[in-house]
């Protein structure tokens, strides 16, 4: 799952009075919300402001009906806004708030702590780039574990593959998966799939009980390397990973933007290179609701028989048993292939930390 800071959701008028405004705030306080350790580094207050313009506080979340628009000190002078025609749940789980509404262009959304996951629209561009780079760079995936992925997306793409045998999900937050079941079904219908065992709980403590060569692939959709997530970027996590995956298996996690945080994808490029020791890439995809409109994956294999991820072993695209129940919307082998080519910037940078 994904991103970015907590973001206001704005009036559709700027002129709209603080008094209006406050007679229809919802406040996200008092909970896990991502990146909470950066919006303090960043000197922003907990505190809920309603006034809907500039003097409200950057990365603090609140809800007044109009326009979604998600703002934040990591990409200051820029917002990305969504009208809300109808905001259909709202509930608070064990670990952060959830929401879903029907936006006018876009379809429903579902919101975690203030932050797009996923559109009905544009769904597709991430989960089937996230499942497919990695599993169809190999040949005949069986065992896939997937960390994260409560809304059944990944799910849903992994089990197009017909010679995976068993798919684990590690999700923490159950009403997520309760939630996506009754609103997106077309997404989590990965969770009808019989090969599919669901284990709600902490996937980084999943991962380290996991027996030494368990996996193929490992896909984590996970959100930023920021604040409770962090972990997930860092040596221990993927040491956790290498273990856990058979020589020469694969793992793809979410890794960030090109534009807005490649000092955060060097640092993982560099502790990935150190802990892998097959193949190492970044590849990139375009999401229109996620910010600067582009995320990135990290793609890994272990020592053994060699994986090249930019050529395609396994086509799943030319597999017309699995094309006719649902056809593929983004991912063919083309994209595959030219989702590594990198912008010159983009390229120098992960380049220098090759060694």
């Amino acid at each position: 799952m994904n991103q970015h800071l907590s973001p206001t959701i704005a009036a559709s008028s700027m002129e709209l009075s603080a008094e209006m405004a406050a007679e229809n705030v919802v406040e996200f306080t008092d909970l896990p919300v991502k990146r909470q350790r950066e919006d303090e580094e960043n000197g922003v207050s907990k505190t809920v402001s309603t006034l809907p313009n500039e003097t409200q506080p950057l990365g603090i979340s609140a809800v007044i009906p109009g326009w979604f628009s998600e703002i934040s000190p990591m990409w200051p002078g820029e917002a990305h806004s969504l009208k809300v025609e109808k905001i259909l749940f709202q509930g608070k789980s064990d670990y952060q708030n959830v929401m879903v509404f029907q936006s006018s262009t876009y379809g429903k959304v579902l919101v975690l702590d203030g932050v797009i996951q996923l559109t009905e629209r544009d769904e597709c561009a991430y989960q089937e780039m996230i499942t497919h780079l990695p599993l169809c760079s190999i040949p005949n995936p069986k065992k896939v574990l997937v960390i994260g992925g409560g809304d059944g997306g990944v799910l849903r793409e992994v089990s197009r593959h017909s010679s995976v045998e068993k798919i684990d999900i590690c999700e923490i937050d159950k009403m997520v998966v309760d939630v996506s079941k009754e609103f997106f079904p077309d997404i989590a219908v990965g969770f009808e799939d019989p090969r599919v065992t669901l284990h709600v709980g902490d996937g980084v403590a999943f991962l380290k009980a996991a027996p030494e060569g368990t996996y193929d692939a490992i896909i984590v959709d996970s959100s930023d390397p920021i604040g409770p997530a962090q972990e997930l970027f860092e040596k221990p996590f993927f040491e956790s990973v290498a273990k856990a995956l058979r020589p020469g298996g694969v793992v793809c996690t979410q890794a960030e933007s090109i534009w807005l945080h490649m000092h955060i994808i060097e640092d993982i490029v560099a502790n990935c290179r150190q802990i892998f020791k097959g193949s190492v890439n970044y590849a990139w995809t375009t999401v229109p609701t996620y910010p600067s409109g582009m995320i990135g994956f990290m793609l890994c294999s272990t020592e053994g028989p060699h994986v090249d991820f930019k050529h395609p072993v396994n086509p799943i695209d030319e597999d017309d048993s699995q094309q006719s129940a649902r056809p593929l919307k983004f991912y063919n082998s083309e994209i595959h292939t030219a989702a590594f080519c990198l912008p010159s910037f983009a390229k120098r940078a992960i380049g220098s930390k090759a060694n």
